[in-house]
């Protein structure tokens, strides 16, 4: 088994060169955009403005601005805190969810496990777009109900992913040595089958970020997720659909910052999941 590490690997390399410049544009926000997210001037004037445009104040739209005038950049800035905030917090939740149902149903195998396990195929049936519309809808859409909703829809994977993992260390001689000396089950699974299942949650973890984020912003061009004027990234999707032909940057320039992102959370997750197989490329 040849062991490379992250920095040898090109594919981790970009994805971690790739989240870093989005996570510092989301935190540094408020000094590297140039206007206020929400705020609208003379409409007219400055609506629609294209990028690398000046309007009549002098002052310089990066990315342009939307049909109320507001800078694109400034929004995309702003709406990385949301789409990264709300892709690592559902993931989060996700897989600490995950990993207890697992980890409980793994080494308490009787009953308990069968239960745990029917109920974690029980939801892996449900469609998760439906159920996610219909959660959304029953209460006032927001961010903090979706971060809820998706980390609550997206532990199954996990769970069943966990239990592999658990099943396989009940079985090794390290965990029959601390049962001849009186382990109970509760030291056993906290002490010598959670650190073993902890790397596979990772890996998991990091390649389902991205498809958390395409889930928010597929909610909130829906109209369900983050409330504008609020930035989001699906939100200026959405706003911009409409204007695809005359203005085709306010819809392209989340779009790609969108695409990319995942794309990071993808190429880390790779990378991730062959330095744990052992595979050397």
């Amino acid at each position: 088994m040849h062991d490379r590490g992250l920095t040898r690997d090109p594919r981790a390399v970009a994805g971690i060169a790739i989240l870093i410049l989005a996570c510092a544009t989301a935190v540094l926000a408020p000094l590297v955009s140039t206007h206020e997210p929400a705020a609208t001037g003379d409409v007219v004037a400055t609506r629609f403005l294209p990028p690398l445009s000046t309007d009549a104040l002098g002052q310089v739209h990066l990315l342009g601005t939307d049909r109320l005038g507001r800078d694109v950049w400034s929004r995309l800035a702003y709406g990385a805190r949301v789409s990264l905030a709300t892709g690592m917090l559902a993931t989060l939740i996700a897989a600490v969810l995950g990993t207890g149902v697992g980890l409980v149903a793994g080494v308490w195998r009787g009953r308990t496990g069968a239960l745990l396990l029917g109920l974690t195929d029980f939801a892996l049936a449900l469609p998760r777009v439906v159920l996610l519309l219909l959660l959304a809808a029953l209460w006032q859409p927001g961010g903090v109900l979706v971060i809820a909703v998706l980390g609550l829809t997206g532990w199954m994977s996990t769970a069943r992913l966990v239990h592999g993992e658990a099943v396989a260390a009940m079985s090794r001689p390290y965990v029959a040595a601390a049962r001849a000396l009186g382990a109970r089950r509760t030291r056993i699974a906290l002490r010598h089958v959670l650190p073993n299942v902890i790397t596979p949650v990772i890996v998991a973890g990091a390649l389902g970020v991205g498809n958390a984020i395409m889930l928010e912003a597929g909610l909130s061009f829906l109209g369900l997720g983050v409330q504008p004027p609020a930035p989001s990234w699906g939100g200026m999707i959405a706003s911009g659909r409409d204007t695809i032909v005359n203005a085709p940057w306010v819809a392209l320039a989340p779009g790609v910052a969108l695409v990319i992102v995942v794309v990071g959370f993808t190429l880390l997750g790779d990378a991730l999941s062959d330095r744990q197989a052992g595979v050397s490329i």
